[in-house]
C-alpha cells in the first residue's frame, strides 16, 4: 500500500494530515537539493500541486520546462503560470514582485545568487504566508532557511534490462532534514511512474551525529 508523499496543511501549525506524507505548510520554504536527472523536478512539482492556493507559479531558469510535467501531477493548467529567468541579477527581484500576490511557487535558483538575498525572500515568505519551493542548480539552500530539505541521493529505473524492454517507473531515494522532518535524518523511497505525483514507498531514519536543523 503506497500513501501520497504531499499532504496540503491547513494555514497554522498543525501536522499534516497523512503522517506518512511530506508536509507543505503556508509561510514555509522548501529546499530540493541534488544533480540534474535524479527526479527533484518531478517531487517540486508535486509538492505544488498539493497546495491549497488557486494560483501556482513556476519559475523556471534553465528554459527546460514542459508545462505538460505540471499538468501530469495535476496542477490546472488554468491556474498554472510559467516566469523564465535565469539572469542571478534579476531572478530575486522576480521571486519577490511573485511573492506580492502568489501564494505557492516553485522556483529554479540561478547560479550566482547571493546568499543574503535568499534569505530575505525566504523571510518575506513567511511575511506572505507563502509556501515555496527552491531549487538550486548549484549548491543548497542556506543552513537553517528551509524548514523542510529533501536531498537526491540516487535513482533506480524499473522495466529495462539487458537493453531492451519498456520503462515502467523509477524510484527515488531521497534524504530529508529540517524542522518538517522531525528534526532527523530520514531517507524515503519515492515512486515516480510518470503519470502521477509522486508517492512515498518507505520510509528509514538514518543514523546521524546530532540532529537535523535544515
Amino acid at each position: 500500500m503506497t500513501a501520497s508523499i504531499l499532504t496540503a496543511a491547513p494555514d497554522g501549525p498543525q501536522a499534516p494530515a497523512d503522517a506518512a506524507g511530506l508536509p507543505v505548510y503556508p509561510g514555509r520554504v522548501i529546499g530540493l537539493e541534488g544533480p540534474t536527472g535524479l527526479g527533484l523536478t518531478r517531487i517540486g512539482l508535486s509538492m505544488l500541486s498539493a497546495t491549497s492556493a488557486s494560483c501556482r507559479v513556476v519559475v523556471d531558469a534553465r528554459g527546460w520546462l514542459c508545462p505538460l510535467a505540471a499538468w501530469e501531477v495535476g496542477i490546472d493548467p488554468d491556474h498554472l503560470t510559467v516566469v523564465r529567468c535565469s539572469d542571478a541579477y534579476r531572478w530575486p527581484r522576480v521571486l519577490a514582485v511573485l511573492l506580492d500576490g502568489v501564494k505557492a511557487i516553485y522556483s529554479e535558483v540561478p547560479r550566482g545568487v547571493e546568499e543574503a538575498l535568499l534569505r530575505r525572500l525566504g523571510a518575506k515568505a513567511r511575511a506572505r504566508n507563502a509556501t515555496v519551493i527552491l531549487r538550486p542548480l548549484a549548491g543548497r539552500v542556506p543552513s537553517g532557511m528551509a524548514f523542510l530539505r529533501l536531498r537526491a541521493v540516487r535513482v533506480e529505473w524499473v522495466g529495462a534490462r539487458e537493453g531492451h524492454g519498456s520503462l515502467g517507473r523509477r524510484t527515488l531515494v531521497v534524504e530529508l532534514s529540517g524542522k518538517g522532518a522531525a528534526g532527523r535524518y530520514q531517507e524515503v523511497e519515492v515512486e515516480d511512474d510518470g503519470a502521477r505525483p509522486v508517492r512515498v514507498v518507505s520510509r528509514l531514519v538514518t543514523p546521524q551525529v546530532g540532529r537535523s536543523v535544515g
